[in-house]
């Protein structure tokens, strides 16, 4: 035994270990006793380690242990890949193609259709035509407004993007593609990043709106609005081409997604008894794309909502206004 203050001698004579090592005595095997004492020099270790080997041997194990036990890396789990939420679409409802309205004795040659790069809002207007059709008639009313906007008013096609009637039937109006961002020729200074939605018939004060027509408005304004994840609730910004509308060319309007005529030009078009339905149209829309507010569907409140982010429109280009001035646009 080592003595209290005392200290060990080593069995090959030598009193002190020397600097740098550490001499271990070796208990020799056999029978159990203990033959002969040899010293073990480990290099560059120092005497005080000797107390701390077992606190090396528990360090080794966890090692070992987050290696996996056979001294390899343990696999780490990948990340799950981050997904960007999904936009807010709607189903394309059925569109009737102009080829349902449009022979070819009405047909006329015309320039290529304009395009944007996407639609942000939705006009509603009024035909301000009779109610009381009967829908088989609307392919011929449809052809007599082509001809009206094309002849007397000399535009190059006919203004409107879609019409419905009042069986809710939607058709196709101004050429380009129904899926595409067609420029059109229904409001006058906003035409740019938007779609002219013409309800077939005139619906002033007491008139009588059909369910079947706002339905389908709401169902192809969800859609239309869906493909740019634009909220129908919400509002858009757009910059106005034309002086004769309510704001000058050049200014940028705040408008509602889905909105009147009457919200961008000096008119009571789409008839004060549709332009009370909107409120409802927008909130329908909406729920056609899956919106929801924090305690189911977003309440009716009759103003626009605060869209999730305010899109905005370039100002137009010279060419642009020359055009919307030359198709009374």
């Amino acid at each position: 035994m080592v003595p209290p203050g005392g200290t060990a001698h080593i069995a090959d004579g030598a009193d002190r270990p020397e600097s740098g090592t550490m001499r271990v005595l070796r208990r020799a095997s056999g029978g159990g006793r203990t033959r002969s004492r040899r010293p073990v020099r480990i290099s560059g270790a120092g005497p005080f380690l000797l107390g701390c080997l077992p606190v090396l041997a528990a360090v080794l194990a966890l090692l070992l242990s987050a290696c996996g036990g056979d001294g390899t890396r343990p696999r780490r789990t990948p990340p799950e890949p981050t997904t960007r939420p999904a936009p807010h679409t709607a189903p394309e409802p059925r569109v009737v193609p102009r080829s349902a309205w449009l022979d070819d004795f009405t047909r006329h040659a015309q320039p290529p259709p304009r395009y944007d790069d996407k639609v942000v809002a939705v006009f509603v207007h009024h035909t301000d035509t009779p109610n009381g059709y009967d829908c088989a008639d609307t392919p011929r009313i449809v052809r007599d407004l082509y001809s009206g906007q094309t002849g007397g008013r000399q535009w190059d096609d006919l203004g409107y993007n879609f019409l419905v009637d009042r069986c809710g039937t939607v058709y196709e109006g101004r050429a380009g593609g129904v899926d595409r961002p067609v420029t059109g020729a229904h409001t006058q200074g906003f035409n740019h990043r938007t779609t002219g939605v013409a309800a077939i018939g005139t619906f002033t004060a007491g008139a009588e709106v059909p369910r079947a027509m706002t339905d389908a408005i709401a169902a192809l304004a969800a859609w239309k609005l869906g493909l740019a994840d634009v909220d129908p609730r919400g509002v858009a910004r757009l910059v106005s081409s034309n002086d004769l509308s309510l704001y000058p060319a050049g200014h940028e309007a705040v408008l509602p997604a889905l909105a009147g005529h009457q919200d961008g030009y000096a008119t009571t078009c789409p008839g004060a008894a549709l332009m009370a339905r909107l409120p409802a149209v927008r909130e329908a829309a909406a729920g056609l794309q899956g919106r929801r507010g924090p305690t189911g569907p977003a309440p009716s409140t009759g103003t626009p909502q605060p869209a999730r982010r305010v899109l905005r429109t370039p100002a137009p280009t010279v060419s642009d206004i020359e055009a919307d001035r030359r198709w009374g646009t």
